[in-house]
This record gives C-alpha cells, structure tokens and sequence, in this order.
C-alpha cells in the first residue's frame, strides 16, 4: 500500500449509512465490539430512507394481528415467504421501534384516541436520530469514503475492506474480524428519490468472495413518479384513476395489479393521473404522512386531486425488489466465514417471498436484519482471538480494479449506459419475455468481458468504475435468474409462461463473475 493509504482496525466493519447500516453499527458497539461505519454518502443523508418517510411493518403481539400480518402478502409472494423469519423480525421490529420511542428520542405521532402511532417513521429525523445513536456508541464513521473492495485473509474469510476517502482525497484500508454490508439494493442509477447511492456494490463485493445472491430474478420494480420527477411514493397512487393521452380512462391501470397496463401505454404515448378518489380526510393523511410527495405539485401550482399530470415510472431495481445476498443463518450471516449482509443489500425473500414494495416490511426488515447483524458480527469477532489482528489480507477486487488487459479501453460511463439500455426499459425489464432477456444478456455478457479486461481507474475514477462494474453484475445475475424461473410468480412474471407453476415453488440462489450460474433451492430457507 501507498504512504497515501490511511491504515485503520477495527472488530466490526460496516459499510453503508442507511437504517440497516446504523442498526448493525449500534448494536455491534452495544455487544462490545470497536466498530467503523464506512459510508459511500453523510452516514445519515444517503440512501432512500433518509429522502422520505416510510410505513414500517410494526404489528402488536396479538396472535390475530400477527396471522393477518404474516398472510397479507403471502400470494402475492408466491408463497416463498418463511414464517419463523416473519415472526422473528414482526418482533425485533416491535422492540427496536419501541426503543426509538421509549429511549431512542424518535418523536411519534398520537391518533385520535391520544396513543403514539408507531407504523411509520419520517426519514430525515428517524436517519438523524440514528447518526446520533451511533455516534454516541462510540462508532467511528467515515463519511463521505466508498468502499471499493473487501480484503480476505488467507484461509478465504473476510477480514476488512479498502475504499477511498473522497473529501481527504486519499485511499483508505480497514482490517476487520467481521464485515456488515449494507450498501443498500440496485436501482440502476434510475434517479429514483434517494437512490443514486444504491448501485448494487455490496452485491458485488460479496459475490468476488464467493458469497451467494438469492431472488434476483424478483428485481423488476417500478414506482410511479410525476413526469420528470424522482418522488417514487407509489402508495399514494391507490387513491389514483389514470387516462391516455386523449383523456379516456386507462382500464386496468392501477397502482397494485395494474402497473404493466401503464408500462405498455407509455411505450406508445404519455399517461396521465389525478387522485380524485382520495376524500378530504385521506388528502389530509397523506399530506402529514408524505409531505415531499407534494413538493413538486405545489412548487408547479398543481392541485393532484383535481388536476390532471403525466406519470412515468422509474425503475428500483432490489430497492423495493426482494433480491440480495444470501442469508446463511439467523444472524445474517452470509456463505462466506466474516461476513454478513443486512437490508436491501440482502435478500428479502425470507418475510416477502417474491413482492414486496417500499416502506413496511422493507423498513421492518432493515432495522431487524441490522440488529441481527450487528450482533452476530460481533459475535464472531469476539472469537478470532488476537492473531486477527495480524493476519496476512488481500484485495479481492476485479472489474474496474484488477483489468485483464490494457486498462482504459472502456470507460466507465460507457457501460453505464450500456447497463441502462438493457435495464430500464418497459419492454425489456417489467414486461419480460425469454427471447427478450436472452438478447439483453448477450449485450450484458459482452459488455461485463469489456468490463472485465479494460475498466480501471484510481481515486474517484476507480469509485465510479466499480459502480459501473457492480451495475452489470447485477443486471446479468437479474436476467439469468429470470430466464431460470420459467412460470409467473411474485413480480418475476413471464409473458412467455404467465402460469404459475407448482414445481417451481422454490428459491433460486445465482453467483459467479465472468460465468454467472443459477441453482434451485429446494427448501425455502
């Protein structure tokens, strides 16, 4: 390493900034781990939670809430969803979301009927708040430093991470007995609100160690926004009837059920929305519920309960997909010995099977797969013993770090628009067919090859080479994985096998760089 290098150490290393980074973070230190924070953004400010509020799957402990909690979404999941993992984050969410009202200083709302409403949480002061907690844990956060790489020791587990600190402009390494990633999912640099730092990193880095992904085949979400706009609050859009370009009523165009009847319009022309169905009191709720979602409507003078406006949608990727690393066991741990995953960055399937959406259970999953891996993080750090410290660890980086061949034939924002054109549109992506994925991945392949021999940088270039790379690896385990799942199931639909298929009731784990490979997971687990 060069004298520029910043050398540190540490028990836990976590990377990432949003709800299942700090989570992890905390806990960690709480469990007497020395613990670094290394965030791509402000530990705080980054990431999709801290632009907006979210719902959050916080249900009482009462057996008949629980079993209606546990079958709201199950069908809609394609029944892969696991029940024990459904319990145990319904109460991990319970308890750290009451924490954040009893000694957390999160300030909830009170109904009517005087008792604090603890189902959703305001992004900014929920992410503030927990910048705070950390810090008072005695975490060491490392704003504003992307991770570039994990270092492994010699016997293949992880042992740290390296990085670079764009605000001191030097490179950095920190030896670690354990590694949280929780980088968040991949929306494809989409301009989703809050997204541009979810480019599918830690899904990456993960994967050059030999670490495992699960569902990504369920990876095709796309949230409504107002025409040129990032605000994705599909929710709202319940309240919503949609219209064609010439004024008549798009029939089947809905927020749930009907999002691929917008998509085939907008291949054509524009659609248009107004949420006329919402009465004066839900109007209310939702402007105390969402406030940004109202920003732009009212900065552009227009009334979205009695105005028409055009709609597009944008694509979010395993942000609001299910798909991640694989989890090994109850403390999200991953395949490989050091590791863990928590949020977006790991797979949601275990509470959603293969649909979820934004907020509620993917709030609920962050907070409790961060616990669980702050913990067990710690955990194994504790049983390394001093010689960690000291072993031997080596950079495990490829594409856009390590070329093949002569660097600089590609350049980084070449593949990320070639990525792009193969990811965002409708007709590719959300309205999938074989023929059409099998042709995406032969430019996929052969841009990743690209990638593999020519993409390099140092610095900020290598920062953004490696986000370029992460871009292709994801979409390629994405599409392979969806040519595997040869039915209709979650939001893995197929236009070439719209059925269901009872023999396909089964997970499908994929990995691999230069060859991606695809395997069925008999049990879900």
């Amino acid at each position: 390493m060069t004298a520029e290098t910043a050398e540190l150490t540490a028990d836990v290393l976590v990377v990432g900034g949003g709800p299942a980074a700090t989570w992890a973070a905390l806990d960690a230190a709480r469990a007497g781990a020395d613990v670094v924070l290394a965030d791509k953004g402000y530990c705080g400010t980054s990431g999709a939670t801290a632009a907006g509020g979210t719902g959050v799957w916080y249900v009482a402990p009462e057996p008949a809430a629980r079993e209606a909690a546990m079958a709201s979404r199950e069908e809609l999941g394609g029944y892969l969803a696991d029940r024990g993992w459904m319990g145990r984050v319904l109460d991990r969410t319970f308890a750290n979301i009451n924490e954040l009202a009893e000694s957390g200083g999160y300030r909830f709302p009170t109904g009517p009927d005087g008792r604090p409403l603890r189902n959703g949480l305001q992004g900014p002061a929920y992410m503030r708040g927990m910048r705070i907690r950390v810090r008072r844990a005695g975490v060491r956060i490392l704003d504003h430093s992307p991770v570039t790489e994990l270092l492994t020791a010699t016997d293949g587990s992880v042992a740290g991470a390296a990085g670079y600190r764009r605000q001191a402009g030097h490179a950095y390494r920190v030896r670690a007995r354990a590694v949280v990633l929780a980088t968040g999912g991949c929306a494809f640099l989409s301009k989703a609100l809050g997204t541009d730092t979810d480019t599918g990193d830690g899904a990456l880095y993960a994967a050059e160690v030999g670490a495992e992904l699960s569902g990504m085949e369920f990876s095709n979400a796309y949230g409504i926004a107002p025409e040129h706009t990032s605000v994705t609050k599909t929710a709202f859009y319940s309240f919503a009837t949609f219209h064609r370009e010439d004024g008549t009523v798009l029939e089947g165009a809905a927020s749930q059920g009907g999002r691929s009847v917008i998509a085939r319009e907008l291949l054509t022309g524009r659609v248009y929305c107004t949420l006329d169905r919402a009465d004066a009191s839900a109007r209310q709720a939702m402007r105390l519920a969402q406030p940004n979602f109202f920003l732009t409507f009212d900065r552009l003078g227009i009334d979205p309960f009695t105005e028409r406006f055009p709609v597009t949608l944008l694509a979010e990727g395993t942000v609001r997909g299910t798909g991640g690393i694989r989890i090994a066991g109850e403390d999200c741990r991953t395949t490989v010995p050091g590791l863990y995953a928590a949020g977006d960055a790991a797979t949601r399937e275990l509470i959603c099977g293969g649909f979820t959406g934004g907020g509620s259970h993917n709030a609920a999953w962050a907070m409790s797969s961060g616990t669980w891996a702050g913990q067990g993080a710690a955990r194994h750090a504790a049983g390394l013993g001093a010689r960690a410290a000291t072993r031997p660890v080596r950079g495990t980086g490829g594409a856009g770090l390590r070329p093949t061949g002569p660097a600089g034939r590609i350049d980084h924002r070449e593949l990320i628009t070639t990525v792009q054109g193969e990811v965002l549109p409708y007709d590719k992506n959300y309205l999938r067919h074989g023929d059409t994925l099998t042709a995406a991945l032969d430019v996929l392949d052969d841009a990743w090859r690209s990638a593999r021999a020519g993409l390099s940088g140092s610095g900020r270039d290598a920062v953004r080479a490696r986000e370029a790379a992460a871009l292709a690896a994801n979409a390629r385990w994405m599409y392979r994985s969806a040519l595997a799942r040869t039915e209709s199931r979650g939001m893995a639909r197929r236009l070439d096998f719209p059925a269901q298929d009872p023999a396909q009731h089964h997970r499908i784990a994929t990995g691999g760089l230069d060859e991606v490979w695809t395997r069925p997971l008999k049990e879900p687990a």
